[in-house]
């Protein structure tokens, strides 16, 4: 198995996310862009580009729900629990936030959407980063998800620091999102 964390391209979008870019990168359905959640000027470069309001909030992705601990080490067992039997894979998980997420990832509400991907791409990304990762479709908003690198580009063109190489996965729907403490279904997948 391919460790795309030693990837070329893979390193050098990395690199441009440690100095504040917003990449391109395959996910299991849909190319994404994503940055720094922590750099509040790349989030904002990263919603201009899609010409989406910070309000609606972002969904961070990692490698490895230890990536995530910081911002989970408040939940109870059985809520870990759940988490660690749904991932990594296609559930994204609305947790409550615990003061650690800015308000530019989080957006107006109190919680924050965290996946652990089972992408390989994506999480080779995310390790060679380091740590957690914006995760958003590639489309400026209203349009179609970029499906493959040539619409990446269509949209993007040279406005994006870095595109990885890859391709998206087989899922032909984004993950599904639900609510941690409630149980419901926010977004089927």
């Amino acid at each position: 198995m391919i460790d795309w964390s030693r990837n070329p391209r893979v390193q050098f979008a990395a690199r441009q996310m440690k100095l504040g870019g917003v990449v391109a990168y395959p996910t299991e359905a849909v190319w994404g862009l994503g940055c720094n959640p922590f750099d509040e000027g790349a989030v904002l470069e990263l919603l201009a580009l899609k010409d989406r309001p910070v309000e609606k909030g972002l969904i961070l992705i990692a490698a490895d729900i230890r990536m995530f601990d910081p911002f989970i080490h408040h939940l109870d067992d059985l809520q870990r629990q759940r988490l660690k039997n749904s991932w990594p894979g296609p559930y994204t998980w609305l947790v409550p936030n615990n003061g650690l997420i800015p308000n530019w990832i989080s957006g107006n509400f109190s919680s924050v959407a965290l996946r652990v991907t089972d992408h390989p791409v994506a999480a080779g990304l995310s390790r060679a980063f380091g740590g957690p990762l914006v995760s958003t479709s590639c489309n400026p908003q209203g349009m179609a998800p970029a499906t493959n690198i040539h619409q990446v580009r269509r949209y993007f063109g040279n406005q994006l620091d870095a595109i990885t190489a890859g391709q998206v996965g087989k899922r032909t729907a984004p993950s599904e999102i639900r609510d941690l403490l409630t149980g419901a279904i926010v977004r089927p997948g």
